[in-house]
């Protein structure tokens, strides 16, 4: 096992300052058991802890970490940002800049407000779609996180059309009540619900495709029901690709399901690893926004130049993909130590190795004599220890976590960081390789023949 001596001092003077030790639940390690270690560094598919242990990492501060860790063209674009200031509070045209990019890559989006978080992002969007339609209701699926504001901390009532109640302490039940939770992928319930409550439906919300339960797919056609419904109540669509937004393609997963939602949420990849969010689509729901219209939302921060540099060099760095490929194809490695992407872009080497670990896993799954449902759509993956299909939060809950809790503390062992829970969505990089990945699977191979 890797020498923890620097990290466990750490954490245990993290507990006397901080909440658990963590400025984020899921860091504590708490959906595993024992505790987390502490970073010293990081640099393109790797991460080096405070005792100097090095592990592949599957986490990706979470998802931004599209181009690995430490990428050169994010880095100096930082850095050339910071020498001429790291805020102003005043507009400077990376905002600009970054705006048009974002309208560039995701065609529903016809106007865009830069904001410091998904969660953020969210909130505002919900708000926006309130003051647009006048109405006060809202709709979110059971497994689908969308960020800790009030009205999303939500879970499902008694019932699948009674409305929700608190997920946490904190949240008013008379602002839970706005809320109603239902079951992903059951066309029947959410057909029942616009039946039921549809004239008061502000907005539906929904991820781009549910990681934070693991990872689960909308059924054929699903999509296409929330988009009819919607349109048909007047109710505001908004589609949250925090985590999926400019990962599975330029478009996010809207471009790969053929969707216009009326409005969607970025963050994570279009911060190249700083503090960003992003929510943005019609014009005429967005200028209902301060200052233009009648729906208040601001930030200090919002649109900060380092922020915005970092994005910038992120999304640049991934519009080049096809062109890097062919620069790289006679060269090999490139200058931050990445392959060469296959000659269709970033996004088909990325397929390519989410292929490839699928493959390995369900292989070596299959030889321990281990059940794993192996869950992936592009770069973004997920394995249940349960019998498939997995499609909500219902059939994920199945997954034998004590199995998985040994999977993860074993893949550690072997040098592998995982996410540490059960229930959230792993990540690969452009840093990633073939042999990294080669490397993963043979790792997986000998703990699942120990669990």
């Amino acid at each position: 096992m890797p020498i923890r001596t620097r990290s466990d001092a750490l954490f245990a003077a993290a507990l006397e300052h901080i909440p658990g030790g963590v400025n984020s639940p899921v860091r504590a390690f708490r959906g595993v058991g024992g505790d987390p270690f502490f970073v010293e560094s990081a640099q393109g598919a790797r991460i080096t802890d405070v005792d100097g242990n090095t592990f592949i990492d599957y986490v990706g501060t979470w998802g931004p970490a599209i181009l690995g860790h430490a990428h050169p063209k994010i880095v100096a674009a930082v850095q050339a940002a910071a020498v001429r200031g790291t805020s102003f509070g005043i507009p400077n045209p990376a905002e600009v800049a970054m705006a048009w990019r974002v309208k560039e890559f995701v065609p529903s989006v016809q106007k865009v407000r830069f904001c410091n978080s998904g969660t953020e992002a969210t909130m505002s969007a919900i708000r926006l779609a309130r003051g647009f339609t006048r109405r006060d209701k809202i709709i979110k699926f059971d497994g689908c996180y969308h960020g800790h504001a009030d009205s999303l901390l939500v879970k499902a009532g008694s019932g699948a059309l009674t409305l929700g109640c608190p997920d946490s302490a904190g949240v008013p039940a008379d602002l839970a009540r706005h809320t109603l939770v239902l079951p992903y992928n059951d066309a029947d319930a959410v057909t029942a619900a616009f039946a039921a409550h549809g004239p008061g439906i502000a907005a539906l919300i929904v991820e781009g495709v549910p990681a934070n339960a693991g990872l689960y797919l909308p059924k054929p056609g699903y999509y296409e029901l929330l988009t009819h419904l919607c349109r048909d109540a007047g109710t505001v669509f908004i589609f949250d690709e925090v985590m999926t937004g400019f990962r599975l393609a330029k478009g996010g997963a809207q471009e790969l399901y053929g969707l216009t939602p009326d409005l969607s949420c970025f963050g994570k990849i279009i911060g190249g690893g700083l503090p960003v969010g992003a929510f943005g689509g019609r014009a005429d729901i967005m200028d209902h926004l301060a200052p233009l219209g009648p729906v208040y939302q601001a930030g200090t921060l919002s649109g900060n130049p380092l922020a915005m540099a970092a994005g910038l060099a992120a999304l640049d760095e991934l519009a080049a993909g096809p062109v890097a490929a062919e620069a790289t194809r006679r060269t090999g490695n490139d200058a931050s130590g990445n392959p060469p992407p296959h000659l269709g872009g970033y996004y088909d080497y990325l397929d390519a190795l989410g292929r490839q670990l699928g493959a390995g896993m369900v292989d070596a799954a299959k030889a321990a004599g281990v059940t794993v449902t192996w869950q992936r759509l592009g770069s973004m993956f997920c394995g249940y220890f349960t019998e498939g299909p997995v499609w909500n939060l219902s059939d994920a809950m199945r997954s034998d976590r004590t199995k998985f809790a040994k999977f993860f503390h074993g893949m550690l062992a072997e040098g592998i960081y995982l996410a540490p829970s059960q229930f959230e969505a792993g990540f690969i990089s452009t840093a990633h390789t073939p042999d990294d990945i080669d490397a993963t699977v043979r790792a997986a191979a000998k703990v699942l023949r120990t669990i």
